[in-house]
């Protein structure tokens, strides 16, 4: 029994790496595009489009790909798609030009989704009644990825060049995929259906589900405010305080204690409900932005702080969101946790794109005050949709 119980934590740890070294990959262009755009000769809405590409990438990746979790192996689908992202990422050192490095992008991001075949996978581990503190383990370490992949991207580029960091990402991929081989135990395949039939039977998980509906509306609009803010972040810290890309991607260590509490949210999520845990999420993504309306009254040292200090609050009451709407949407109908999984971060994913290219553009013409009102709105609309509506409630399979 002890030694079952200590294999199924060891693997969780695997899986948790796995996906944060996998989503890692998708942003560690945010605190480079300085330095990316200078190399190429880029201007702000070329750079603008590197994160955008590799975000819808990642959206078009769940969208289609992940439903296979359902129908094949996912061990694997996460060792095909590993393998890919490795050779992508090393591709991308190797970029010469706007055109390569943006369809390199699209297909990175499609191939990080192997993140996201980790997590049901780690729901399928877990351990009876502690499927949301599992989950949330895992989603912490997905979380760190994407936080701390900011703050290693922004050392690495300012000391060695953006292009020694794909490098280091493309091995550190092929690192973990040798373990995951070894490690990871084969999975059932939960449905027969076709590949066309699959993708039907979203269109119907779609239909059936308002709380399915809700929750990735929601977190799609939490994910415009995310992506906003760290898609401009290093280009204003630049112009407004002459700071390079070490220091954008320090800020991702404040963000990283909001992810921390990703367990907690889980645990939360399995004793109180999801439902609470997702409307006190909304709320605390949107004060944590709207304090930054304060930053033109404060002086300087005191402008870095509060931003500190909003990154940890918003991104404490994201991933909480995240996690709770994961353990609302896994419990409707948990043989197509595949599909649901990809309906739920189909949204997420097009919020950070569109959160990618609207930051950008609203900086372009209002500055940063701009941005913070564009991720206050954004906001506000999550939160009005997680107040309205009926709690979750599963239903009959449909596949």
């Amino acid at each position: 029994m002890n030694t079952s119980t200590a294999l199924s934590r060891w693997v969780i740890f695997v899986l948790a790496l796995g996906a944060g070294f996998s989503v890692a990959a998708i942003y560690y262009a945010q605190p480079l595009l300085p330095l990316i755009g200078q190399d190429l000769t880029l201007s702000l809405t070329g750079i603008g489009l590197v994160p955008t590409l590799t975000q819808a990438g990642y959206a078009l990746g769940i969208l289609f790909l992940l439903p296979l979790g359902d129908r094949f192996d996912r061990r694997t689908l996460i060792l095909l798609k590993s393998i890919s992202l490795a050779v992508l990422l090393l591709a991308c050192s190797f970029s010469g030009q706007l055109h390569s490095l943006l369809l390199i992008s699209l297909l990175m991001g499609m191939a990080a989704t192997m993140a996201q075949d980790i997590v049901p996978a780690a729901a399928i581990l877990a351990p009876e009644g502690k499927q949301g503190k599992t989950v949330g383990t895992v989603m912490t370490g997905l979380l760190l990825g994407i936080l701390l992949s900011r703050t290693i991207s922004g050392l690495v580029g300012e000391a060695f060049g953006w292009r020694e960091m794909y490098q280091l990402a493309a091995i550190s991929i092929a690192m973990i995929t040798m373990v995951m081989w070894k490690m990871l135990p084969r999975f059932a395949v939960n449905s027969t259906l076709s590949y066309p039939s699959l993708m039907i039977s979203m269109a119907k998980l779609w239909r059936c589900y308002p709380a399915l509906r809700r929750a990735a509306l929601a977190q799609g609009f939490l994910s415009i405010a995310f992506s906003a803010f760290w898609s401009t972040l290093a280009v204003m810290l630049s112009e407004h305080y002459h700071m390079g890309s070490a220091v954008a991607g320090a800020f991702g260590i404040a963000g990283a204690a909001g992810a921390l509490a990703a367990p907690l949210a889980g645990h939360l999520a399995d004793k109180v409900g999801g439902e609470k845990v997702t409307q006190l999420g909304a709320l605390l993504v949107t004060l944590s932005f709207a304090l930054m309306f304060l930053l033109p009254v404060l002086p300087v040292q005191g402008q870095w702080i509060l931003i500190a200090l909003s990154a940890v609050g918003f991104d404490l009451g994201l991933q909480s969101s995240l996690v709770a709407h994961q353990n609302l949407v896994y419990n409707l109908e948990p043989q197509a946790r595949g599909r649901l999984n990809a309906l739920l971060f189909t949204l997420v994913f097009i919020g950070m794109a569109l959160g990618s290219v609207l930051g950008t553009q609203v900086y372009a013409l209002a500055n940063w005050q701009g941005v913070v009102g564009l991720a206050t709105v954004s906001g506000v609309i999550a939160l009005m949709i997680r107040l309205t509506g009926k709690p979750a409630m599963g239903r009959a399979t449909t596949a």
